[in-house]
């Protein structure tokens, strides 16, 4: 069985913190050049040569090897930060089609993680994350790639990207579209910048700021969105509705890591901690599922990115919302 890396010792996130209409539909919102003045933006540039060198250290042995990174523990407290914002402009961003992958019918509905073959878009469009940290450790998240302006974008969770206690963004940091049981069948894109809200750092690891960005480079001359299609990202967009998640949970019956996993139900305020702005549903993904995407308007595979796993608590799990500092980092990443 897979190992289950647990954020307090691996990843040394400590005290992690938890405080805890109609949408318009528009093609990728004008985005400002890249600028340390974008407020709460803050990330890591890769250089070429560590680019290639990620792509180089993902044998298939390190993967195999790669530690399943846990959605946040709900019971610590950090310093807390204001609130994270749900309103403002309404900005939605349309999904990008990719290969042709068939969707089957309506999914059996996925009330505990469930093996996903519906095909569609997010067949293509989810995958996994693996990542190195200071100390020499490997491991594993989950992502999904967001229509961008440089089609190279993708939704995680900012544990996946950054040490919360340091500041120290993660190296050989890699993206699998459509990973499959050890498979890469759309090949392995290497990220050449990270893109984190400096208020999940600041606050030691508040997870209403657990959001990140990743822009990955090319591969063969192509841009990630051009070689998998890409999902919509939605932005103080409309809360309560029927959503679905995805992402590569570690459990036995998740299949170890090496599948992707569904689960779905109606969105529901987190009401246990003071201070929290998360949503979650009732159901959970285990670890290898943090920053699996979480997806409102879902037909046939595609649908629009309203956030990403990011805290587990009993049954449920829970995103953070994607509001205006949230489109700020998202715009800022879609023009690196």
């Amino acid at each position: 069985m897979r190992r289950v890396a647990t954020l307090f010792s691996a990843l040394t996130l400590a005290t992690l913190g938890w405080t805890a209409g109609t949408t318009a539909h528009a093609a990728p919102a004008p985005s400002p050049s890249p600028s340390p003045s974008v407020r709460g933006a803050a990330g890591t540039s890769v250089s070429t040569e560590e680019q290639r060198a990620a792509v180089r250290f993902w044998t298939t042995e390190r993967l195999r090897a790669a530690q399943d990174v846990t959605t946040l523990p709900a019971a610590r407290t950090a310093k807390l930060a204001g609130a994270a914002p749900t309103t403002g402009e309404r900005v939605a961003v349309p999904p990008l089609p990719g290969p042709a992958a068939p969707a089957s019918g309506p999914s059996t509905r996925a009330t505990s993680p469930t093996a996903w073959t519906g095909g569609g878009l997010i067949s293509t469009t989810a995958g996994k994350v693996f990542f190195q940290n200071a100390s020499g450790g490997t491991f594993a998240c989950s992502a999904t790639v967001a229509n961008s302006d440089n089609r190279s974008v993708v939704l995680t969770a900012g544990h996946c990207t950054v040490d919360a206690a340091t500041g120290t963004g993660y190296r050989n940091w890699v993206f699998i579209p459509g990973y499959n049981n050890g498979n890469r069948p759309y090949g392995t894109f290497s990220a050449r910048g990270l893109f984190w809200d400096s208020q999940y750092v600041s606050t030691r690891g508040n997870a209403n700021w657990d959001y990140a960005f990743a822009v990955m480079n090319t591969l063969n001359g192509r841009t990630l969105a051009d070689t998998v299609g890409a999902q919509g990202i939605a932005f103080n967009s409309q809360t309560g509705r029927h959503v679905h998640s995805f992402g590569y949970g570690g459990s036995a019956a998740e299949g170890n890591g090496e599948r992707l996993n569904h689960c779905e139900g109606n969105e529901f305020a987190d009401a246990g901690r003071p201070g929290s702005t998360m949503w979650g549903i009732d159901c959970v993904q285990t670890g290898g599922s943090s920053g699996g995407g979480f997806l409102a308007d879902f037909s046939g595979g595609g649908g629009y990115l309203i956030g990403n796993i990011s805290v587990s608590a009993g049954a449920n799990e829970y995103h953070p919302t994607l509001g205006n500092e949230a489109l700020s980092l998202y715009r800022q990443a879609g023009a690196a």
